[in-house]
């Protein structure tokens, strides 16, 4: 994805064969992202890693196979009527486009997203967290959170580290589930009201959540952003189980020991990588949401791709 300025504003119009092209594109490369999963779920067979994308995030499988264009892109040919069945699109005199109204309904969403990347963004990232938030999870806990996998230290050992080291979580979706014991642990108390206060740019779980506020603008962002943050919080979502304490070895996810130097050294290797890969898409984010706001403001109907 490219990114997106305020000079992008514009009307653009796709003929049948652009975006069912697209649209085709789009389901062929959802549908290799979900095949493992969905043979799993058919087979009833639970994973600690990879379901967390299904469940954690609220998109269904089914719903991530929709094809969205984006605002202010129309769809041509009788093909785009199927489109109003769906939520947030109206007829328009060259074809079927996402509506105003829709846009105006969801503007308290857009304007808190784009406050929120802006501010992450603009921030230095902070790479010494070194993926306690998820030891802090299980610090002196009575049961596992994730009781089909073993601690990797055992309950002992993973308390061990949690106190040998500083807590430096600035994300507070994984704050909020810390132990009781872990929360005074952390450098910083977080909450809800603060998020686009303490939010930082090297935060893996930052990076994971540009797929949940990308799906959370509906038809308002072209789907092949959304799948382009889900991917990147597959990676992110391995990097963070790699360094948890859980032993996820039998699933084929090799330890980051961020319990030694060597692997503390590791994990900001990887975050780093999963930080400069979030940055371009944080921004394209961002600016798309600024242009939906400013398509609200001065009565523009019309925002291109990127």
């Amino acid at each position: 994805m490219s990114e997106l300025t305020v000079e992008d504003v514009t009307d653009e119009v796709l003929s049948v064969g652009q975006w069912t092209d697209r649209a085709e594109s789009h389901r062929r490369r959802v549908d290799e992202f979900l095949t493992p999963h969905l043979r799993r779920q058919r087979a009833g067979e639970p994973h600690p890693v990879w379901d967390f994308l299904f469940t954690y995030y609220s998109l269904r499988p089914r719903r991530l196979r929709h094809w969205h264009p984006g605002y202010g892109i129309v769809l041509a040919g009788e093909p785009a009527r199927a489109y109003l069945g769906r939520t947030g699109y109206r007829e328009h005199p060259h074809g079927v486009t996402v509506s105003a109204e829709h846009l105006s309904t969801r503007r308290d969403t857009v304007r808190f997203i784009a406050e929120l990347l802006r501010a992450t963004a603009a921030r230095a990232p902070r790479l010494n967290c070194f993926g306690l938030h998820e030891w802090a999870m299980v610090y002196q806990a009575p049961q596992l959170r994730h009781s089909q996998v073993p601690l990797r230290l055992g309950s002992a050992g993973t308390d061990t580290v949690v106190e040998s080291m500083s807590l430096r979580c600035s994300h507070f979706d994984a704050f909020r589930f810390f132990t009781d014991g872990a929360v005074g642990r952390n450098d910083r108390q977080l909450s809800r009201d603060r998020q686009i206060d303490s939010e930082q740019p090297g935060c893996i779980h930052a990076a994971m959540d540009i797929y949940k506020w990308a799906y959370k603008l509906g038809p308002l962002v072209p789907s092949e952003l959304v799948m382009d943050a889900l991917e990147l919080a597959a990676d992110a979502r391995a990097v963070d189980m790699c360094a948890s304490p859980y032993d996820l070895r039998r699933y084929g996810f090799q330890p980051i020991a961020i319990e030694t130097p060597a692997g503390r050294a590791e994990y900001v290797k990887a975050q780093q990588r999963i930080a400069q890969r979030a940055a371009p898409l944080r921004v394209t984010l961002a600016n798309r949401c600024e242009l939906l706001l400013t398509g609200l403001d001065d009565g523009k109907a019309d925002v291109t791709n990127g």
